[in-house]
């Protein structure tokens, strides 16, 4: 659906918007070519702000440019995905030990209203679960009230999004969620209770054993077996 221009200030920021959505999300396949007519038409709008998403889209890495004019939505690489979840593994757990000490109570009913709509992460709840654990998580981190950090954990977490789904497709039972899931009310009731330093100790140990990790070991068996059999 796309969203209404008169909420941007300009076709370009809709083109951005959705297009920057439309990658995230997987509608566009990683690495596959951009129709940028084809996207005009359907978001009913000429080629210049396509153009303009384009540019703004190659600067943040979501899709790339050659000499030839091509544009590609960029690819997925276990290299990528591995920086992704450090970078991670380091805010996280600060952001987490920082909601700890400044938490508001409006924070912790948003928290609690984030944390009672999750559900494992499984092939049986797919796509609203993801999204259910990334508006839980951001809850944890925005009670951090540091707005640089809030800014950096957002952009994270849409490109970690990326790999995130590729777990999706890991054989049913290969990875049971239940105490990864368990782990988020635990998360939650240590940054109630201001214990920063434990609260950041159990979302390190929650980020090292996480879904995101499973993801990364299916990409990476993805791109062996491509090796071999390119071979």
């Amino acid at each position: 659906m796309v969203t209404p221009t008169s909420v941007f200030s300009s076709k370009g920021e809709v083109a951005y918007v959705e297009l920057r959505r439309s990658i995230l999300l997987g509608t566009l396949d990683a690495g596959s070519k951009l129709a940028q007519y084809e996207l005009a038409d359907r978001l009913n709008m000429s080629i210049t702000p396509i153009r303009e998403a384009v540019r703004r889209l190659s600067s943040e890495g979501l899709i790339e440019l050659d000499n030839h004019k091509n544009v590609r939505i960029a690819p997925m690489s276990t290299s990528e995905a591995r920086q992704l979840f450090e970078v991670r593994l380091s805010l996280d757990p600060t952001a987490v030990e920082l909601a700890a000490a400044r938490r508001t109570d409006q924070d912790v009913a948003n928290m609690r209203a984030a944390a009672e709509r999750l559900l494992p992460v499984t092939q049986t709840w797919g796509e609203d679960e993801l999204v259910a654990h990334r508006n839980f998580h951001r809850a944890l981190y925005v009670a951090s009230h540091n707005d640089v950090l809030i800014r950096m954990l957002d952009d994270l977490w849409d490109k970690s999004d990326r790999y995130r789904r590729i777990g999706l497709e890991l054989p049913s039972g290969a990875q049971p969620r239940s105490i990864d899931h368990e782990e988020h009310f635990r998360m939650l009731e240590l940054v109630v209770a201001q214990d920063a330093r434990a609260a950041g100790a159990l979302t390190r140990r929650h980020i090292v054993e996480s879904f995101t990790s499973a993801a990364i070991a299916a990409l990476e068996d993805r791109e062996r077996k491509g090796r071999q059999h390119s071979a």
